[in-house]
């Protein structure tokens, strides 16, 4: 879990964000999932390359987390902290609260071929 600064003062909350300081990797991308089905399911991959934070702006959201060795999950719910998620690990992502916003940082820009959509293919990667 990465925990960010944040700066409070009776106006609200403040919280940022820096590349290769707060996250271990300059941030080539920014995405973020909103009005997300409370039955559905996000993920079911994992990368070749790319590493990511995930942080709930808004609402809560469960994601599951293997290596190839081992297996977590996680709620995040806090606007604050993030997931950090490592290259070779397969994520899935379901229990979205209604009204959840799911933020992600990405260490390098969309690309296809890092994608291990299969999870049979990934476990090959992951012990080879």
């Amino acid at each position: 879990m990465i925990d960010l600064p944040v700066v409070s003062d009776p106006r609200g909350d403040l919280t940022f964000v820096e590349g290769g300081n707060h996250v271990p990797f300059d941030i080539r991308r920014v995405y973020y999932l909103y009005n997300v089905p409370v039955d559905a399911e996000r993920g079911g991959h994992a990368h070749r390359e790319l590493e990511q934070v995930v942080f709930a702006l808004s609402g809560s959201f469960r994601i599951k987390i293997d290596d190839g060795n081992s297996k977590s999950e996680y709620v995040l719910r806090d606007p604050r902290r993030g997931l950090y998620i490592n290259k070779l690990v397969w994520r899935e992502m379901d229990n979205f609260s209604q009204g959840a916003v799911c933020m992600v940082l990405a260490s390098r820009p969309y690309d296809e071929t890092d994608y291990y959509r299969d999870y049979g293919d990934f476990l090959a990667a992951t012990s080879a």
